[in-house]
């Protein structure tokens, strides 16, 4: 009867809201522990580069612990087999330095702007897509998605302007929050190139780009005079400081995951919009639980921000299913994906 065919909907519905959940959970709570781990007045610590470290470091153990694990058994039968081959690392290292390039910028950008502006300070990923997809791919883009762009522009422009307004700017955490856009970029596409030296796995990959960030993040702590900070850093031998540190990791490693499990779930499209929404959901968490109060101007710049990604997401996601209908269109123009 009717009962049979709706329960699958409903199963499939509870499966979805479930995936986005944990989606907005993981990053949520991810961003916020790390504000805690790299800016805390109550942790002090001033070392961004060990804390991102350690992320990389337990991460790239996560892996491996559970390659072994699917060695062993049932459980977790579906992963590859680790090891360590020079030759592919030497092979994934441009896009290791890229991603190291990621995560570090995203670090110091958290580090030096409040959570609730982080979103805008991050915001020109999407802009980014376009220049790179133009300038190295040769792709052009539509009028509506510019238009999308030009918003979101704006948006940060205006954002960086109240922020200047409200005494809270950071220009370190700009410069950051826009090399982190851009290395966010240019990620997604130097993945899409080295993604066939480790025969198509993600899995593979996360494991070369975190043992390969971690070899290359020590002569940049030493750089950097990290290892002195963390000598003389009070809380080395606290438990709960190190609690807080491994869930940081955890958090990071199973971001990856969920993020998969999000697209798969739903789609590239759906999980863009999803993300937009937990950036607002996270401003207004931060607003809140930071107690600060912010100015029209400045929500009016997380809405542009906001309305511009969604916009982008949406005309892509047009564009992408008129490709699909139509056989005839160009397969330059069909390459595109719509992250």
């Amino acid at each position: 009867g009717g009962g049979a065919r709706r329960a699958p909907f409903v199963l499939r519905a509870l499966r979805i809201a479930l995936v986005v959940c944990l989606y907005w959970f993981t990053s949520i709570a991810m961003v916020f522990l790390n504000k805690y781990l790299l800016d805390s007045p109550s942790l002090r610590l001033d070392a961004p580069l060990f804390v991102t470290f350690f992320q990389c470091a337990l991460t790239a153990a996560l892996c491996l612990g559970l390659s072994l694990g699917a060695a062993c058994g049932p459980p977790c039968r579906g992963l590859p087999a680790l090891r360590l081959d020079p030759k592919v690392s030497r092979s994934v290292l441009p896009l290791s330095a890229v991603f190291i390039g990621m995560v570090t910028s995203n670090n110091l950008c958290l580090k030096h702007v409040g959570v609730a502006f982080y979103n805008v300070g991050r915001s020109l990923t999407t802009v980014f897509n376009v220049l790179l997809s133009y300038v190295l791919l040769k792709q052009t883009t539509s009028l509506y998605a510019l238009l999308a762009c030009g918003a979101i522009i704006g948006g940060f422009w205006l954002g960086v302007d109240q922020e200047g307004a409200e005494g809270t700017l950071s220009w370190t955490g700009i410069f950051f929050g826009i090399l982190a856009s851009l290395c966010v970029s240019l990620n997604a596409i130097y993945t899409k190139k080295v993604l066939p030296v480790v025969d198509g796995s993600i899995w593979r990959l996360t494991f070369y780009n975190n043992v390969n960030a971690c070899v290359l993040f020590f002569p940049l702590m030493i750089l950097l005079g990290e290892f002195r900070t963390l000598y003389h850093f009070d809380k080395l031998g606290s438990p709960s400081f190190w609690g807080m540190m491994t869930l940081g990791g955890v958090f990071g490693f199973a971001i990856g995951y969920v993020t998969g499990l999000q697209i798969k779930f739903t789609s590239p499209l759906t999980h863009n919009v999803s993300g937009t929404a937990k950036a607002c959901a996270q401003t207004v968490l931060a607003v809140i639980y930071f107690e600060e109060t912010k100015s029209f101007l400045w929500w009016t710049s997380n809405l542009m921000v906001l309305g511009g990604s969604f916009a982008y997401t949406w005309v892509k996601g047009l564009e992408m299913r008129k490709v699909q209908e139509d056989p005839n269109v160009k397969s330059s123009e069909r390459n595109e994906t719509g992250v």
